[in-house]
């Protein structure tokens, strides 16, 4: 029988309990005020092997803390070190006995009741918990639109930092893209630049170079954005960051989402104007194909982005 997020085991409150018992309080900081930072990582089942290799672990937990130190959770950096991360994501993947591709959530929040707005010595805790991976958006291809609500910008609510009151942003963008006929929206920031997507970094292609926003453009750091950017060197594919403006994604040959629980999608249709010939693209595919390859630990060259388990 397949694993199931109802019939797993969770990490919370400092030990292992089913799912169903992983809960926080209505009048807790997340809840009332979304007082939380979290990071999501695939685990990817080989068949071949008959493994399980969680990806690039020790970079999502190093932008776990990032997240909590721009929200002042000094608690978690005082208590969490990366050895003591990995070892609990371990425990739960065993208890899980996890034999396909799943996602990993940790999440760190303030535990405290009716604690106000305050952030600064409050008492942190950490829940992780896993589920089943899947499609977020459809592999062949998906139609986007530009979104009237702008990207929260780096001095009002930081996207560098994954703060999950932040996402409300994105999902007033999703609403309106999902309410108008489209699969994703992509944001643009305060000065009209490309932004991300709700949940993905963008990335087009023109003239065979690669490019995506650098991150002064109010972006979430992405760990697959990261890797994409490797892969390419690796592949010798030319690449450029900087400020991109809408325009250029009208025109770009191709265009896709990166993200770990998107993957690599490619968008064909952005505003109802085809990109490129509104099929998948030549280095959207050589990329796509290339990261799935290195996740399932088939590539050695970067075997060391992936902890066995």
């Amino acid at each position: 029988m397949d694993f199931t997020l109802q019939s797993s085991i969770a990490y919370f409150n400092d030990t292992f309990v089913p799912f169903n018992e992983a809960n926080v309080s209505i009048a807790s900081s997340p809840v009332l005020y979304g007082l939380s930072v979290y990071t999501v990582c695939n685990a990817n089942w080989n068949d071949k092997q008959q493994k399980l290799y969680v990806f690039r672990l020790k970079e999502h937990f190093a932008r776990l803390r990032n997240s909590a130190k721009i929200l002042d959770f000094n608690g978690f950096l005082d208590d969490w070190t990366y050895e003591r991360f990995e070892h609990t994501i371990l425990r739960l993947l065993h208890k899980n006995n996890i034999k396909q591709d799943v996602l990993i959530r940790a999440t760190v929040y303030v535990d405290e009741i009716m604690a106000g707005t305050r952030m600064h010595d409050l008492k942190n805790s950490l829940s992780i918990f896993v589920y089943p991976m899947k499609e977020i958006y459809k592999p062949s291809g998906i139609n986007a639109c530009v979104s009237s609500w702008q990207r929260t910008a780096d001095n009002a609510i930081p996207s560098r930092a994954k703060a999950t009151g932040s996402y409300v942003n994105a999902s007033l963008m999703k609403n309106e893209a999902l309410l108008n006929g489209y699969d994703e929206a992509i944001a643009l920031d305060e000065h009209g630049h490309l932004s991300e997507g709700t949940v993905a970094n963008v990335f087009l292609v023109k003239n065979n170079q690669l490019i995506t926003p650098d991150n002064s453009t109010d972006i979430l750091e992405g760990i697959t954005r990261d890797t994409v950017i490797e892969l390419a060197k690796h592949l010798n594919i030319p690449q450029k960051q900087g400020s991109v403006d809408r325009t250029d994604l009208y025109l770009s040959d191709e265009m896709f989402l990166s993200g770990s629980s998107a993957r690599i999608v490619p968008i064909l249709s952005l505003d109802k104007r085809t990109i490129g010939n509104g099929a998948p693209g030549t280095v959207t595919k050589k990329l796509a194909d290339y990261y799935e390859k290195v996740q399932r630990g088939q590539v050695d060259d970067f075997a060391d982005w992936l902890l066995a388990v």
